[in-house]
């Protein structure tokens, strides 16, 4: 067995792992629009505001990455008593896999950043926040929590992106605490005073973070690996995973072992969010019982995976499985894909301003009518996403003696197509569901059909897409091919 075979045949154990984590929980906004002119008020673009949409970031952004991987994670954070604490109480509730406790502290700004976009280009970032310690109150109340629910989890995670919640007091607390408990402590540093940090298990710092709490030098591998021994020396923590970007990540064990892992991304999009893809892997991997230098090779191949996706985005036990098995993260561009990586896909295709074309059938017995519709909608778009009938929905839709072809046959032949860049197997009767995830620019189906009676063309056309009755190449049907087998 490989090594990348044997680190996917750990994933599996990740899931139902339970986990705490503690840290500042953010609400990410994001409002896509369009500029066409500069503002007569000032040299500054005008945003035409299309749509916008909200997502946990911080230490939400971890839990969500714990959940992607099938761990079971305990959240504890504080909101404040506003619209937006709301809107993250709200999210959270989104995740049945999360236990949630959030404290509510009254006279404190829930932190929101809100980023803006005119196509695939970010304008501006502007964040509402307080970065002030928690009230006591907070501080006790998150301490009796830990004290309940430490000893039930696999590791505790901390999330500090200094806006309050993991003050000195808290963070010393938790850490102790966890260590009485037999828990490993992994913590997502900030600042300059890693001696907050003292017992932890690991900490995680990226390449500027650790110059920063060092004052090392740390522009190679020799450099980097001194200034995390400092760390590990002067702070009492035992091991440091540095990410490096680019350059992949560098571990230095309690035992003094350093791993150089070399960077998994094929392509990057954006790095935002990372660091808790990489610090949430890890924490699984561990309570699982996955040794830490391996624990350090599924964290950085889950950082490749994310840095490959648009937004603060997260990385799924499926993704990790498909890219060790390939021991290829561009494995990830597989024609084949599930409804919420094909998403994941078009946003990373929108986001390099390519146009999305969807069309969908059975396409059993692929013949040369079907192959005609395929090019006549890749034709009119850049990259064309088809829905393909899962096996029971053609038995739905044709009776019992359908499918001829199984669903993966035809999504293997389907694959192969030059004209086709996707394939989505649904389970429904109709593609509603996926057309309204993926929301693509254009909707093709055969000219046998009328407009009103196309799946999804009114809310295709609602957000102005465009659809499409493709011509028919006369004399082939599935159908007629089967009626004349019988014979």
């Amino acid at each position: 067995m490989t090594e990348h075979s044997a680190l996917a045949a750990r994933v599996p154990t990740l899931s139902g792992v339970e986990i705490l984590c503690v840290g500042d929980v953010m609400l990410d906004r994001f409002v896509y629009g369009e500029v066409e002119r500069i503002s007569p008020e000032a040299p500054i673009p005008v945003v035409r505001v299309l749509r916008e949409s909200a997502m946990l970031g911080g230490a939400g952004n971890v839990v969500r990455n714990l959940v992607a991987v099938g761990a079971r994670p305990h959240f504890l954070a504080v909101v404040g008593d506003d619209l937006a604490g709301r809107e993250v109480t709200r999210l959270v509730g989104e995740h049945p896999e999360v236990d949630p406790v959030l404290i509510v502290e009254s006279g404190r700004q829930t932190t929101i950043k809100t980023r803006f976009f005119a196509g695939s280009q970010q304008l501006l970032r502007a964040d509402r926040e307080t970065s002030a310690a928690v009230g006591e109150a907070s501080r006790e109340q998150i301490l009796k929590m830990a004290d309940m629910l430490l000893g039930s989890v696999g590791a505790l995670v901390l999330s500090d992106y200094g806006k309050g919640v993991l003050s000195p007091a808290v963070t010393r607390g938790l850490i102790e605490r966890a260590r009485a408990a037999g828990v490993p402590v992994l913590v997502d540093p900030k600042g300059q005073d890693y001696s907050l940090y003292g017992g932890a298990t690991v900490v995680t710092p990226n390449r500027k973070e650790l110059h920063e709490a060092t004052a090392l030098p740390v522009s190679d591998e020799a450099e980097i690996v001194a200034a995390a021994r400092r760390l590990v020396e002067g702070c009492g923590i035992a091991n440091v995973l540095v990410t490096r970007s680019q350059d992949g990540m560098s571990l230095l064990s309690a035992d003094g072992a350093v791993h150089h892992l070399a960077a998994e991304a094929r392509e990057v999009f954006d790095v935002s969010g990372a660091g808790d893809t990489v610090v949430a892997t890890l924490a699984a991997a561990l309570a699982a019982g996955v040794p830490l230098p391996d624990a350090a090779r599924l964290a950085n191949v889950a950082a490749g995976i994310v840095v490959g996706k648009v937004g603060t985005a997260v990385v799924y036990a499926a993704d990790l499985v498909a890219a060790l098995h390939h021991s290829d993260l561009a494995a990830g561009e597989s024609k084949v894909a599930s409804a919420q990586a094909a998403a994941e896909r078009t946003a990373r295709w929108r986001h390099k301003g390519l146009s999305v074309g969807f069309t969908n059938g059975c396409f059993d017995l692929l013949h040369p009518g079907h192959i005609s519709l395929l090019d006549q909608a890749k034709a009119r778009c850049d990259r064309l996403v088809v829905g393909l009938n899962s096996d029971a929905s053609v038995k739905r839709l044709k009776g019992p003696g359908r499918p001829v072809q199984s669903e993966v046959a035809r999504a293997t032949v389907l694959a192969s197509l030059a004209s086709v860049d996707l394939v989505v197997i649904f389970d429904e009767d109709t593609p509603l569901e996926l057309i309204t995830g993926l929301r693509p620019d254009l909707l093709v189906k055969g000219a046998d059909y009328s407009l009103d009676k196309v799946v999804g063309a009114d809310l295709v056309a609602a957000y102005g897409g465009k659809v499409v009755l493709a011509e028919l190449a006369q004399g082939h049907s599935t159908t007629a091919t089967i009626a004349r087998m019988a014979k």
